[in-house]
């Protein structure tokens, strides 16, 4: 569930950063620390391309003589969502995308399978992304498959034959990798004057929650984050919950909501963390300092849009914009008492999502409960941008890929 009107949204993406070319912003989370790169190589794919797209590239020429165009492919429990972008001086500019609801994990909460519907919806999806691949002339890619295939026992299958029927090679990756490439996608956003930061991302079959303890990093900070931000070096504590806003919502309902299961879902957000939260203390520890959250997922970008009182969903009004958490709480309590009719009316929620918008509400309030802070950064990028960066990084784009690795700290995850 990540940000309103998947198709529209997508074409906006490519519109703005035709204007980014001219100056090379990056705007949609460009560029990326190069130490982030060397420890995504001993598990990631060399390529995820069609196999016409792949031949093309095993001719003995070297990589840097081929055209550098790169695709990120996340294939959620709720959405299909691709970006193709060729390098820039500061970061990578987008020139094609494409986002598409599939509901991939519907139903797989309680049957423990894909089914035969949601499975055909995805492969329509995959089949345009492969298209898009193609025409403009990928070199390099990673495709990436997150809970919902994580967790059903014929994933395997459904893997297969996406492969014999669009060309695609997708890797289903661990909740760890999955963690990191969401640091990796919005680490220019965090706030460089904090002491903490919460990393979260809200998926539609898991939550992935990052603590970042940014007093590890020198100052004072140079102009860009991606100079000084050895992000993967600041993690103190992540988990992945199982739980997202397709299960939560099928276990709870989704479309009519009231106070008491509105309640009960945060209770069981709540109950997730317990284990979690007792083994960092981060209650305790950011009482000490400045602390924000920044939130990659759907959920903090509707929320984000309905405050702002948009007419339609607008990437560059949203992606980096702070919220209160009163803000917050303010538009997840109008939404309660609206109809399920009065959500899917809202210009930044639709029908596609109006059963799931306060599931992920659920989420992000019972994180402001067990943590409260104040302020919410809001960022409409994640694991694509991560994916980019990093493949980039790892290629030399923006400075030679930085060979540390840092140990990241046991995930304890909590149970749903």
């Amino acid at each position: 569930m990540n940000g309103p009107s998947g198709d529209a949204r997508s074409a906006a993406v490519v519109s703005r950063n035709r204007k980014a070319e001219r100056n090379e912003t990056g705007d949609c989370g460009g560029g990326g620390p190069a130490q982030v790169a060397a420890r995504a190589r001993a598990d990631a794919p060399a390529h995820g391309l069609p196999a016409a797209a792949e031949s093309k590239n095993d001719t003995g020429a070297s990589r840097a003589q081929a055209p550098s165009i790169y695709a990120a492919l996340d294939l959620g429990t709720n959405n299909c969502r691709l970006l193709i972008a060729k390098p820039s001086r500061r970061g990578f500019l987008v020139i094609d995308a494409f986002s598409r609801i599939i509901r991939l994990g519907e139903g797989v909460l309680s049957s423990g399978r894909l089914s035969p519907t949601s499975m055909n919806r995805t492969l329509d999806a995959l089949k345009v992304c492969a298209e898009k691949m193609k025409r403009r002339g990928v070199t390099r890619s990673r495709l990436i498959a997150t809970e919902a295939c994580r967790i059903a026992a014929n994933s395997g299958e459904f893997i297969d034959a996406v492969e014999r029927q669009t060309g695609l090679r997708i890797e289903i990756v661990t909740q760890e990798t999955e963690a990191k490439l969401a640091v990796s996608g919005c680490a220019s956003l965090i706030d460089r004057n904090c002491d903490w930061a919460l990393v979260f991302d809200i998926g539609g079959g898991s939550s992935e929650l990052i603590w970042l303890d940014l007093t590890r990093l020198a100052r004072p900070w140079r102009r860009s984050i991606y100079d000084r931000l050895e992000v993967q070096g600041c993690i103190a504590g992540w988990t992945s919950l199982p739980i997202g806003v397709v299960n939560l919502a099928e276990r709870h309902g989704g479309r009519e909501v009231g106070r008491e299961n509105y309640e009960a879902m945060v209770a069981d957000v709540m109950a997730a963390l317990t284990s979690f939260e007792g083994a960092y203390r981060f209650r305790e520890r950011i009482s000490k300092g400045c602390a924000h959250f920044l939130g990659t997922s759907g959920t903090v970008t509707t929320i984000a849009g309905i405050h702002l009182g948009l007419p339609a969903y607008d990437r560059s009004r949203v992606d980096g914009c702070w919220l209160g958490a009163p803000d917050a709480r303010r538009v997840s309590d109008a939404l309660i008492d609206m109809s399920y009719a009065e959500r899917v009316a809202q210009p930044c929620i639709g029908q596609e999502r109006a059963d799931l918008v306060l599931a992920g509400c659920a989420i992000l309030e019972a994180l402001l409960r067990v943590w409260p802070c104040q302020r919410l950064r809001v960022a409409d990028r994640g694991l694509r941008e991560g994916i980019l960066a990093t493949l980039m990084s790892e290629d030399g784009h923006g400075g030679a890929p930085h060979q540390r690795h840092h140990r990241w700290p046991h995930a304890a995850t909590g149970s749903s």
